[in-house]
C-alpha cells in the first residue's frame, strides 16, 4: 500500500506527539517537522507508509541518546493491559463462542496506538467492540484456518496491545509465533515488550527483522520469510501491518480497527469500524 496524501498530516502529527514526549523544545520540533516533511517529499510514489515512518522515528529518535525513548509509554501502557487481562479472561470464559470472543478482544486492543493517538480509553473500546456489528468479520474463514494449520504466524503490532493479542493466542490452541519489530519504532511490540506481556508463556516470540512499524517484506530476515511462506495461518495485527502486507499473495489475516479517513476508503468501511478480514483466501 503506496504512501497517500492523507498520510502526509498524520506524520507530522505523530513527530509534535513524539517530541513533546520526549520533552524537545519549539525549535526542535520545528526542524523534526521540516525533516520529515523532506522524507515524504522526496520519497519514491511506491514508497510504503512504515518505510516513510522508520525514516521519521530514526530521525526524531537521533535527537536523544536514548534508544527506546517510548519505553515508559509502552510499559505503562502493557501494565494497563494487564490489569484488565483477568477481567478479560472472565468475559472469554462465560462467552457462547470463546473463540469469537478472544478475536473480538483482540480487535479491541488495536486503540493502544501512540501513531494514531496520544491517549485513548481501552475500557471503553472493549465495551465498543462487543456492541459493534463488524462490517467484515470473516470467522467462519479465520475458524477453517485454524482447523487446518499447524502453526500460526501472528505478526504483533503495538505494545499493550500485545497483552490482547495473548488472550486471542491462548484460545486458538494451536503452535503460535509470535512476529515483533527488530528495534524500537513507534510504541511498536519488540522482544523486551512481548515479554512484559507474557506473551512467552503461550508462544515462541521471534523478531521479524523488520525495523519498519509494519512487518515490510523485503525488509525482514530469512528466518521469518520461512515461517510465513510456510505457515499455515498468518494473522496481521493494524494498520501499519495492512499497510505492508495487503498487496501480498497469500492469505492472510487482517485485525484492526479503522483509525483514519484514508484506510476507511482502502478497505471500503467506515472510520473508527473494526475489521477482521481474509485477503487471497
Amino acid at each position: 500500500m503506496q504512501l497517500a496524501l492523507d498520510c502526509i498530516p498524520c506524520f507530522i502529527n505523530q513527530v509534535i506527539r513524539l517530541s513533546e514526549r520526549i520533552g524537545f523544545d519549539e525549535d526542535t520540533t520545528r526542524n523534526l517537522m521540516n525533516t520529515a516533511w523532506d522524507v515524504m517529499k522526496n520519497s519514491p510514489p511506491e514508497i510504503t507508509p512504515p518505510e516513510v515512518a522508520l525514516q521519521v522515528y530514526q530521525t526524531v529518535f537521533s535527537y536523544t541518546d536514548i534508544e527506546d525513548p517510548l519505553i515508559d509509554l509502552k510499559s505503562e501502557c502493557t501494565d494497563m493491559a494487564l490489569a484488565l487481562y483477568p477481567g478479560l479472561k472472565e468475559l472469554v470464559r462465560h462467552a457462547d463462542d470463546p473463540l469469537r470472543m478472544a478475536l473480538q478482544l483482540a480487535v479491541a486492543g488495536n486503540v493502544i496506538d501512540f501513531g494514531q493517538a496520544s491517549t485513548f480509553d481501552i475500557q471503553a473500546e472493549i465495551d465498543k467492540v462487543l456492541a459493534a456489528e463488524f462490517p467484515i468479520f470473516d470467522y467462519d474463514s479465520f475458524v477453517r484456518a485454524q482447523d487446518k494449520t499447524d502453526m500460526v504466524l501472528y505478526i504483533a503490532d503495538n505494545a499493550g496491545e500485545s497483552v490482547f493479542d495473548r488472550i486471542l493466542i491462548e484460545e486458538m490452541k494451536k503452535p503460535v509465533v509470535y512476529a515483533v519489530r527488530s528495534e524500537p519504532v513507534q510504541n511498536d511490540v519488540v522482544y523486551e515488550d512481548a515479554l512484559q506481556a507474557g506473551i512467552d508463556k503461550v508462544a515462541t516470540v521471534l523478531s521479524s527483522g523488520a525495523p519498519t512499524p509494519g512487518a515490510v517484506v523485503k525488509l525482514c530476515s530469512p528466518e521469518f520469510l520461512d515461517l510465513y511462506d510456510s505457515a499455515g495461518m498468518v494473522i496481521s495485527k493494524g494498520q501499519g501491518n495492512y499497510e505492508a502486507l495487503s498487496d501480498e499473495t497469500r492469505p492472510i489475516f487482517f485485525l484492526l480497527k479503522v483509525k483514519c479517513r484514508h484506510f476507511s476508503h482502502v478497505v471500503g468501511v467506515p472510520e473508527g469500524s473494526y475489521v477482521v478480514q481474509l485477503r487471497n483466501g
